[in-house]
């Protein structure tokens, strides 16, 4: 029932985008990310990805973006209750990770010279696949910001933030996405 919810939101997003007048200008962008978790029963650990974005500017400040991420890994989880003897402290289990955000939403920039600071606000969906423990979709939020130093014309450094809250295992994680 979930993903269906999820798909439907996505189809109508798209429907949204595609109707909307063409873009005056925008940007592209693809590259490395770090993202620092605190899945159930986990201390803070991190996993490593990508993530690519997709800006179309319809006014001079304003663009909607539309951002994706995927980042793996091993996380270490508890030890299931149980699989101990009694007395005895099980050690974490560590199992492969996949983590991914697909997300929405306005970024408001300015250029100032060759750089271009920017402040984001995006709605959408994460999933996450763990080898043995199973998967799970849930709403995604995300607010943020970064800044875009012009190299030449058509290229650009980006260093970019990002908190993302997920509702997965129907525990609420509150994630740092680095890029």
């Amino acid at each position: 029932m979930r993903k269906g919810w999820v798909l439907g939101f996505i189809l109508l997003s798209f429907t949204a985008l595609a109707s909307a007048q063409i873009p005056t200008g925008g940007n592209i962008y693809a590259g490395y990310s770090y993202f620092n978790t605190n899945m159930v029963g986990t201390d803070r650990q991190g996993l490593n990805g990508w993530e690519g974005s997709l800006e179309g500017k319809f006014f001079p400040f304003v663009g909607i973006v539309a951002d994706f991420s995927a980042n793996y890994g091993d996380l270490k989880f508890p030890s299931p209750a149980g699989t101990c003897a009694i007395g005895v402290v099980c050690s974490p289990v560590s199992v492969n990770t996949h983590v991914d955000n697909l997300l929405f939403g306005p970024r408001v920039s300015v250029s100032v010279g060759p750089v271009r600071p920017f402040a984001e606000a995006m709605f959408g969906a994460a999933h996450i696949n763990t080898n043995g423990f199973g998967s799970d979709t849930s709403f995604a939020t995300a607010i943020g910001g970064g800044l875009d130093c012009r190299i030449f014309h058509l290229l650009a450094w980006r260093f970019e933030g990002d908190f993302i809250r997920t509702s997965l295992f129907n525990a609420t994680q509150h994630n740092a996405r680095f890029t």
